[in-house]
């Protein structure tokens, strides 16, 4: 059995993260679940002792049921907030790596699939761009960095404090 690197220590939650950034005729993929009210990047928890490529790779998959390639990487995301909804009450740390993902140049998903976290139901959604700013969206910072992102040769280190 796999786990996550991811704890909870008291009111403290840590995570390990992946998130994809899979974008196709100026939309980028997003994922939504049925417990929380926002859209997030594809992606999830990495295993212990699993690259960061590998769970990647895994979690597209997993949540497209399509096997995306890498295109490069291009974040890492250390973030500090606070937890709502699924997360209520909790301190939160989690750091991510960002992996463009090669575009396929088509939007097409494996029809009718959907997955699950945690137990609940995920969908995925394309969303345009210019959308990004009136949903709630994470990772926040998504609409101002993806505009020239197959301009970017370089990692970029993003630090989040939302406390």
């Amino acid at each position: 059995m796999e786990f996550d690197c991811c704890f909870t220590k008291g009111n403290q939650w840590f995570r390990y993260r992946v998130g994809a950034i899979i974008i196709e005729d100026g939309c980028v993929l997003m994922a939504k679940n049925q417990r929380d009210s926002y859209y997030y990047s594809v992606g999830g928890g990495v295993h212990h002792g699993e690259t960061a490529e590998d769970a990647i790779r895994r979690e597209v998959l997993e949540e497209t049921g399509v096997p995306f390639e890498i295109e490069r990487l291009v974040f890492l995301h250390e973030n500090f907030f606070c937890g709502s909804e699924s997360l209520k009450d909790l301190v939160c740390h989690e750091i991510s790596f960002y992996f463009l993902m090669k575009s396929r140049g088509t939007k097409t998903l494996r029809d009718g699939y959907s997955s699950s976290s945690g137990g609940v139901a995920e969908h995925m959604h394309w969303i345009p761009f210019e959308q990004l700013t009136s949903i709630k969206a994470y990772p926040a910072f998504f609409y101002e960095k993806l505009k020239n992102i197959h301009n970017k040769t370089e990692i970029e280190h993003i630090v989040t404090i939302e406390h």
